[in-house]
């Protein structure tokens, strides 16, 4: 059995028993959080919360992430896959209207193990940074039923400058096509039972970026859901991105928002302007 691992696009070819890929992780499950988590978009969260849980690690890592804690700072637990299973009922138990599985990509054999285990009837969440291989997400699609995918960047440029990769657009494109053409969208009483929500958050400075990146989702709008993010707040590695330093202003957060309406982009969640507010990152548990 081949033990070395290219679950991502970062192709590290290492042995994760032994020692961490470019995600920072072992192979060992290691968690920083689950719980009902509420502040997913409306047909998400529900009444009653996503049953979220929160993966330590990251294959993409960018500068500023809001999870810096967990993606970069490794804070975290390690469970077992029984252990994840028995999570994945809890949660469900709790009355979760879903299970949401928050950065799982460099965990994914371990994740099918516990479905395996035991598999929620409720809706399975695949909550990504978008940067994915085709090969891993057929492995995790029987067991999805929704993808909440981020599409960060569009310019070689800016997803360059905030994660080291220039490819970021054009990997992210194929694998949320994929998403896309694989779970058409299915509502029920105000819930997402399937389906793909693509979400972009808007960074300072980069209006062109969040234009480009409407431009490429528009032709899928009957497919797939829209999601306009305004809730960056600085936080991360920024020492040296003076841009990355305050929060987006209002002119941008309208060129943007406007840009997505005259684009057909009607039927889509939209984060209010005062959304840049910490309290939308989650107190870690562990």
């Amino acid at each position: 059995m081949n033990n070395l691992c290219n679950l991502c696009p970062n192709n590290c070819n290492v042995n994760r028993r032994e020692v961490v890929g470019y995600c920072k992780s072992y192979e060992t499950l290691k968690i920083a959080k689950y719980y009902l988590h509420p502040f997913e978009e409306p047909p998400v969260s529900g009444k009653n919360g996503s049953g979220t849980v929160f993966f330590t690690g990251c294959s993409l890592r960018c500068r500023f992430c809001q999870n810096f804690e967990v993606s970069r700072n490794l804070r975290g637990k390690e469970i077992s896959v029984i252990e994840l299973a028995d999570i994945f009922k809890e949660l469900e138990t709790l009355g979760a209207h879903n299970i949401n599985l928050v950065n799982p990509t460099h965990y994914t054999d371990k994740i099918i193990e516990a479905f395996n285990i035991y598999k929620p009837d409720i809706p399975i969440v695949v909550n990504t940074h978008g940067y994915e291989r085709i090969e891993t997400l057929c492995k995790l699609n029987p067991y999805v039923d929704v993808y909440l995918p981020d599409m960060k960047y569009y310019s070689e440029k800016v997803s360059d400058r905030y994660t080291g990769k220039k490819d970021y657009f054009k990997v992210a494109k194929e694998a949320l096509e994929f998403m896309i053409e694989s779970k058409p969208k299915i509502y029920q009483d105000g819930l997402i039972k399937q389906g793909v929500i693509v979400r972009h958050l808007i960074l300072p400075l980069n209006t062109d970026d969040s234009k480009h990146i409407i431009d490429w989702f528009t032709p899928f709008k009957d497919k797939a859901t829209f999601s306009l993010m305004s809730q960056y707040t600085p936080f991360g590695d920024i020492d040296n991105y003076p841009e990355l330093k305050r929060k987006i202003t209002k002119r941008e957060y309208r060129t943007v928002l406007d840009y997505a309406l005259t684009s057909g982009l009607s039927d889509m969640f939209v984060q209010d302007f005062e959304s840049a507010d910490t309290k939308y990152i989650p107190n870690w548990d562990y």
